[in-house]
């Protein structure tokens, strides 16, 4: 099968970035897919190969010579267990993400998808955008429950993208870090960009893009903390390193530093995040939305192994 020619326009909300990590975002691909096609000539502009060092212009027209597998996998219409739709109307779906589920289909992931849920159980979702990336306005990662949001009109894609990057759209939630945060109250703003040696993970550096965490503080438990957290800026793993870097990990992240010990004592086998809350304007009507889900039943458990407090 042919490889597929992607023309793209560089959107704003990656103006600036170097190529290879705004081609990562705006593409769904590894950073390392990316870096290969660039080494191999397969993204252009202005008919000219583009290097690794090159930073992007909000405008600027790059064509992709996309890999063969991204254009022959057909998104897989996997029905998912756990996947509960919130509220549903013509122009979007509000869904409770359940843990080991993706937003969309990427190199390298062979689990259920949102995108791939919602058609299989007969939803229709908005075609903008790339097609593996079908309906996503903002993603949650693999192994983070709770809310997200997925267009279903090309009218309430485009408004909800700029939504979230106008950060009109307010994302409240709820993880438990070790140690017991002190002040109880507070703002992280520390810059975060890719990790300088592990491709994988992400870190506060000097020159990365600005993030702002801001968290209050639930409940004390023994040797850990509950935490409310808003994000102002949307950065990918934000609470997660910002956290990790003030030496307070969530629990079960051994990813960003967590104590493998404390995780297993709790039956954590992944982050404790939850997206608990969305506050946002309908993209077409206007109308005040706000959603609210509780915890899954591993995020309980784990609370209920520390003490029989009221859970929140």
């Amino acid at each position: 099968m042919a490889r597929e020619l992607r023309t793209l326009s560089v959107p704003e909300g990656v103006a600036g970035e170097r190529i290879d990590s705004a081609l990562t975002r705006v593409l769904g691909l590894s950073r390392t897919s990316v870096v290969r096609l660039l080494e191999d000539g397969d993204i252009t502009t202005n008919g000219e190969a583009m290097m690794k060092s090159a930073r992007v212009e909000a405008g600027q027209i790059i064509e992709v010579l996309l890999p063969e597998q991204i254009n022959a996998a057909p998104i897989p219409l996997t029905p998912l267990d756990g996947l509960r739709v919130v509220f549903d109307d013509d122009d979007l779906i509000v869904i409770d993400k359940p843990v080991g589920c993706a937003a969309h289909p990427s190199p390298g992931w062979t689990g259920p998808t949102v995108v791939g849920a919602l058609m299989a159980a007969g939803y229709s979702v908005s075609t903008s955008g790339p097609a593996e990336r079908q309906g996503i306005v903002h993603r949650l990662d693999v192994g983070t429950s709770g809310l997200m949001i997925v267009a279903k009109s090309d009218r309430a894609f485009s408004v909800l993208k700029e939504a979230f990057r106008d950060r009109s759209v307010e994302k409240i939630y709820h993880a438990l870090i070790q140690g017991h945060m002190d002040p109880t109250t507070g703002t992280i703003d520390a810059p975060i960009d890719r990790h300088p040696k592990e491709d994988h993970r992400f870190a506060v550096v000097a020159q990365g893009k600005p993030s702002i965490t801001h968290y209050e503080v639930i409940e004390f438990y023994r040797g850990v903390s509950l935490v409310q957290v808003e994000l102002e800026t949307g950065r990918t793993h934000q609470i997660r390193v910002h956290f990790s870097a003030l030496n307070h990990p969530l629990v079960g992240d051994m990813t960003y530093g967590a104590d493998p010990v404390l995780a297993a004592s709790l039956a954590m086998s992944r982050p404790w995040l939850h997206a608990k809350e969305l506050r946002f304007k309908h993209p077409v009507s206007g109308h005040d939305m706000r959603f609210e889900v509780p915890y899954p039943a591993d995020l309980i458990g784990s609370l209920a192994l520390l003490s029989d407090a009221v859970l929140p």
